[in-house]
């Protein structure tokens, strides 16, 4: 049996309106084993929720999806660079220039676009 595709969620968000939100969804709907990060929730779209990328339970996580603004993401680095992930999504709105030159710098393979489409979904697919 193939092994399911991991992916950890930054700034995963119980508001179904919101990316963070979309995300956890689209990634379930396509089959993804999907870890929300959001220090203040329990549970999101009924799955546990870790407050740190350091709490998730898998060694190797095949992508991180950001969805938090820039200036959390640059603190949020060093946690990223120690995940290992495969590849790190800014999705738009999570980016600026000096995040993604410090990222690179780091040696983080990152990805600048909507990890939601990248999975074969659209965002609106997900209103509510």
């Amino acid at each position: 049996m193939e092994k399911k595709q991991t992916v950890a969620i930054l700034g995963a968000s119980q508001d179904r309106s919101k990316y963070g939100n979309k995300s956890v969804r689209a990634h379930l709907t396509e089959g993804y084993e999907v870890y929300p990060i959001n220090p203040k929730a329990n549970q999101i779209e009924g799955l546990t929720c870790y407050a740190s990328l350091s709490e998730v339970p898998s060694q190797e996580l095949d992508r991180i999806s950001v969805y938090l603004p820039p200036a959390i993401g640059l603190k949020l680095l060093p946690e990223i660079q120690a995940a290992k992930a495969k590849e790190v999504w800014f999705n738009p709105g999570s980016e600026s220039p000096e995040l993604m030159e410090q990222a690179r710098a780091m040696g983080i393979n990152v990805i600048q676009a909507c990890s939601i489409v990248d999975v074969g979904r659209m965002p609106d697919e997900f209103s509510e």
